[in-house]
């Protein structure tokens, strides 16, 4: 309901209704909407940040660009195949008042450090470019990824790793004709 109507227009009786039970019940849970948002934001989140992480770790001894497509295949996977909280968390962040998105600040900039983190081993493997920054690289990477939730339609898993694989392409050959 959060990823598809927004915090706002969410009611807690639309919650209950779709939980399949009484609105009052879910004061046994949650004491307020906005609690339920923080549960939401974090699942989502910490999911992919976690199965990122571990099929990066997975992925052993190989090169950092190898590193770098895992991370962006696991990284759409969760957010198009796995995770509705995922899909929330990126759609409404941005939109929330401050003292919503307070909380979730430290998760959030964790992430980032760890594909600074990719993209840095990288640049000093000399597998990208040593004049690109860091920061914006990420920015634009995590972006073009996070954004996916409003165009691609996933027809199938196979359909996801055909758009990770177009993705790091794309970034690792630009698009420079050969």
């Amino acid at each position: 309901l959060f990823r598809k109507q927004g915090f706002s227009a969410t009611t807690l009786r639309q919650i209950a209704a779709r939980a399949k039970i009484k609105a009052g019940s879910i004061y046994y849970h949650f004491s307020s909407k906005e609690e339920i948002l923080d549960e939401v934001l974090d699942r989502g989140l910490r999911h992919v940040y976690e199965t990122v992480k571990h099929a990066v770790e997975s992925a052993g001894k190989a090169s950092h660009r190898r590193r770098i497509g895992v991370a962006i295949k696991t990284h759409l996977t969760a957010l198009l195949e796995t995770s509705d909280f995922t899909s929330a968390n990126i759609r409404m962040y941005g939109l929330l008042p401050e003292h919503l998105k307070k909380r979730h600040r430290p998760l959030r900039r964790a992430y980032a450090a760890y594909w600074d983190r990719l993209f840095l081993n990288a640049r000093r493997a000399g597998e990208i470019r040593a004049d690109l920054e860091i920061v914006p690289l990420r920015m634009f990477v995590l972006g073009s990824l996070n954004w996916t939730i409003e165009w691609f339609r996933l027809d199938n898993a196979e359909a996801v790793h055909e758009l990770a694989r177009r993705t790091e392409m794309l970034i690792f050959e630009g698009v420079r004709k050969p």
